[in-house]
């Protein structure tokens, strides 16, 4: 079974056809699958999933892009705090930094202050964190190393950073999430990362419906072409297609602290 570290099945891109795409996930052999939050709304709805179907977990968390409204009240931060207990809950997240839409500083600070304060609550939960950083490399890092004294562990999706900065989060003890990116032809860094980090700080995602791999760039993306990102980290790594998704599991497993 391939480990399908980051999806987004509450989406309205799968309004349509949800319960039957799903429905067929294990017998295309993917389980695990975690369903990631990103807003207050999309969190209930990721809970909502992961208490319907067994085989999905849920991460609760507010995105840098939503974070305009974010408080400490019931509603928000107390409510994110009552979520993160639930038993299907298994990390929070998606939360980080995200400065390509955003250029003004006093909202860039915004988000570091809401950043933080959700990692605090990885802690104080005892979950591990799973982070989003677009154009946004030094203070990420900056911010990441501040949550590796508090022992806080977790993975960095998505990534589009350099191999070198990945071996520096890997030696934090970060993950280092790997999607469909990985299949397009331009992706040099995130080759680049794939060939040098360890396969056992790699996990596999799609961040569907985003990101879709070639062949299907451009389209719905879903977690039925997590084999076509298996396939290419098994070419860069020279490899076999079973080591990598054996591998990669046991990293999920292991990060999320799931029993099989």
């Amino acid at each position: 079974m391939i480990f399908e570290t980051h999806a987004h099945y509450e989406d309205e891109r799968f309004d349509a056809d949800r319960a039957e795409l799903l429905q067929s996930m294990q017998q295309e052999g993917i389980s695990p699958i975690i369903n990631v939050g990103s807003s207050i709304q999309s969190t209930k709805k990721s809970i909502e999933l992961a208490e319907t179907y067994d085989f999905i977990y849920a991460a609760v968390g507010v995105h840098p892009s939503d974070i305009r409204d974010l408080e400490e009240d019931e509603t928000n931060m107390q409510w994110l705090y009552e979520q993160a207990s639930h038993p299907k809950v298994a990390a929070i997240g998606e939360i980080g930094l995200d400065y390509y839409w955003e250029k003004d500083e006093h909202i860039r600070l915004r988000q570091q202050y809401w950043f933080r304060r959700q990692l605090q609550l990885a802690k104080d939960t005892n979950l591990p964190v799973i982070i989003h950083s677009r154009d946004a490399a030094q203070d990420t890092l900056s911010i990441m190393a501040e949550a590796c004294e508090q022992n806080i562990t977790g993975v960095i999706h998505c990534y589009s950073y350099s191999a070198e900065l990945a071996m520096e989060y890997i030696q934090m003890g970060y993950y280092i999430g790997v999607g469909g990116v990985v299949t397009f032809k331009n992706a040099k860094k995130l080759k680049e990362t794939v060939a040098q980090v360890p396969l056992e700080w790699i996990l596999l995602e799609t961040d569907c419906p985003y990101m879709a791999p070639e062949p299907y760039r451009g389209k719905r993306n879903s977690s039925l072409y997590l084999p076509y990102v298996v396939k290419k980290i098994a070419e860069i790594k020279g490899m076999s297609e079973q080591e990598v998704i054996e591998t990669t599991s046991r990293n999920a497993y292991r990060m999320y602290n799931i029993k099989k």
